[in-house]
C-alpha cells in the first residue's frame, strides 16, 4: 500500500465518477483503475462493486476511507512542515551570547529578523564566552556570539568567524580629556581605569600596549562586561578603553548621553568577536540564515561606529574565560 494508491482510492471515494477522480488527481482514468486494482490485490479483497458506469464502495471501504483520510491528512501536514523548515518559516533556533550584546543588540536583532515567523521556537542563552565555547564544543547550540581568545589549539570541534574593530575611550563628560577629539595612552597613564577581568584577552592587550609604550595601566574597577562599568565612569571614578559594540549600545540607547563621553583612541587597539558554530551539528536553514545575517549586522554595527571592521574565519577549540 502506497500514497499513490491511497490518493486514488480517496479520490474515487469522494468523486461522482471515475473520470472526475482522474481529473482531480491529474491522472488518466486507466491509471486510477490500475491503482485501485493494485490496492485490492494487496488487501486481498474488493473495495468497489461496479454498477453500470459507477463504482459503489463495499462496507469495508468505509473503514479504509477513515484510515486513508488520517494518513493523507498527516502526510499533508508533514509536507507543509517540511516546506516551512525549508524556507525558514518553521523550526527551532538555539543561540547564546555573552554579557553586553545579550542585553539588547543581539536579542533585538534576533527578534527583528525572525519577525512574524511565529513557527520558529527560539531559545536564547546568556553565557560567558568560555561557556559559549563549551556549548559549541558539545554541539548544543546552533551558534554563539562571544569574545575571541588569544589562545586556541584548533581542535576542530567548532568554527569561529572572527570580526574585529578598533577600540574607543569612555570618559566622564566633565573629564579634561573630553575636550580632545582623540585620547592617547599617554594621557590615560596612571588614570584610574575600568577594565574587564584580568585574565580577559582584551585586558591583556590593553596592559601590553601600556607596558610597550612605557605607561602605567591602573585598573580600579573590574567587571565581566563593560556595561556595568559605565556608571562608574559617569560617577567620575574611572575611564575605560571600550569595545566598539559597547559604543554602539550606548549610542543606540542614548544611555548616559549627557554624562558620558566617547572618544577615539589615537592608536590601533583591536577588539575581536567570534561567531561560533559547532562543527558536527547539522545547521538548519533558519540557523544558517540568522547566523549569516548576524555576521552582516555586526559588521554594519562596527562600520557605523567608525571601528574599521575586519573579518576572518578560523577554527578554535579552546577559549580563555571572559
Amino acid at each position: 500500500m502506497n500514497v499513490s494508491q491511497l490518493s486514488a482510492f480517496h479520490a474515487v471515494m469522494t468523486s461522482a465518477t471515475l473520470t472526475e477522480a482522474a481529473d482531480r488527481l491529474g491522472r488518466t482514468q486507466p491509471a486510477i483503475s490500475a491503482a485501485i486494482r493494485s490496492l485490492e490485490d494487496q488487501l486481498g479483497m474488493k473495495l468497489f462493486e461496479r454498477r453500470g458506469r459507477k463504482l459503489v464502495p463495499v462496507p469495508e471501504a468505509q473503514y479504509l476511507m477513515t484510515e486513508a483520510n488520517a494518513i493523507l491528512r498527516q502526510l499533508s501536514q508533514v509536507r507543509q512542515t517540511m516546506r516551512g523548515l525549508g524556507d525558514g518559516h518553521l523550526g527551532t533556533l538555539t543561540v547564546a551570547a555573552m554579557p553586553g550584546p545579550v542585553t539588547m543588540l543581539f536579542p533585538r536583532f534576533i527578534a527583528t529578523h525572525i519577525g512574524k515567523r511565529t513557527g520558529i521556537k527560539t531559545s536564547m542563552l546568556a553565557r560567558s564566552s568560555n561557556q559559549i565555547a563549551e556549548l559549541a564544543r558539545a554541539q548544543s547550540i546552533d551558534f554563539g556570539f562571544a569574545d575571541i581568545p588569544a589562545d586556541a589549539d584548533g581542535g576542530g570541534l567548532y568554527r569561529s568567524d572572527v570580526i574585529s574593530g578598533n577600540c574607543f575611550v569612555a570618559l566622564p563628560a566633565t573629564h579634561t580629556l573630553a575636550r580632545e577629539q582623540t585620547v592617547s595612552l599617554e594621557a590615560l597613564s596612571s588614570q584610574p581605569m575600568g577594565s574587564l577581568q584580568a585574565n580577559h584577552v582584551h585586558t591583556r592587550d590593553v596592559r601590553r600596549a601600556f607596558d610597550k609604550a612605557g605607561y602605567k595601566f591602573n585598573p580600579m574597577v573590574e567587571s565581566q562586561a563593560f556595561l556595568p562599568i559605565l556608571p562608574f565612569i559617569v560617577a567620575g571614578q574611572c575611564c575605560a578603553i571600550l569595545d566598539p559594540l559597547t559604543v554602539v549600545h550606548v549610542r543606540e540607547t542614548g544611555a548616559f548621553s549627557k554624562t558620558l563621553c566617547i572618544r577615539l583612541l589615537d592608536q590601533q587597539l583591536r577588539y575581536s568577536y567570534a561567531i561560533i558554530s559547532p562543527a558536527h551539528r547539522p545547521t538548519s536553514v533558519i540557523a544558517t540564515e540568522v547566523r549569516d545575517a548576524w555576521t552582516q549586522e555586526v559588521h554594519r554595527f562596527l562600520e557605523s561606529a567608525g571601528a574599521d571592521p575586519e573579518f576572518r574565519v578560523q577554527r578554535r577549540d579552546a577559549m580563555t574565560s571572559s
